[in-house]
């Protein structure tokens, strides 16, 4: 039986590549390839891992429900990585990404710059799209000791 390529686009199978990912024996090495593995995750319908690979204090306001529903009812055709700063500064990376995906009859594409944090060594997204209130002083969403406004709020 020969081994597909993982969905994520690079030239190894899903079980050398994205699954050691999503059932937690590795960690993301760096943000682009926890961005490859959450757009894997989409496609495998991991959602758990899409949301224990959201910033910490976000974790908990996403819905999971929705996400799996999105997952589940999209066609995922594949991920195009355009640009990655693998530091901005010394816990934050980037990476600017374009993905291809059909949803009934309409193919359509999402362009994105992704925002990443790395916190007790681990690589986290920073998820622009989650509801949630906070001042700049209060500590970052990312679960680091600085205050927000010293970390995150300037990727968001």
């Amino acid at each position: 039986m020969s081994e597909q390529q993982c969905p994520c686009g690079q030239q190894a199978s899903y079980e050398k590549c994205c699954q050691p990912l999503h059932q937690g024996v590795h960690h993301a090495a760096d943000a682009q390839q926890l961005m490859r593995s959450r757009y894997c995750a989409f496609v495998k319908q991991e959602v758990d891992y899409i949301i224990k690979t959201t910033a910490l204090k976000q974790q908990t306001l996403l819905d999971r429900d929705a996400l799996m529903q999105w997952s589940q009812q999209t066609e995922w055709l594949y991920l195009d990585i355009i640009d990655f700063q693998p530091q901005l500064d010394k816990t934050h990376a980037s990476v600017e990404f374009k993905v291809f995906y059909q949803s009934g009859a309409n193919q359509a594409s999402h362009h994105e710059q992704s925002y990443f944090v790395k916190h007790k060594n681990k690589w986290y997204f920073i998820d622009p799209t989650v509801e949630q209130v906070l001042t700049l002083k209060q500590p970052c969403l990312c679960g680091g000791a600085k205050k927000f406004k010293h970390c995150c709020a300037l990727y968001l």
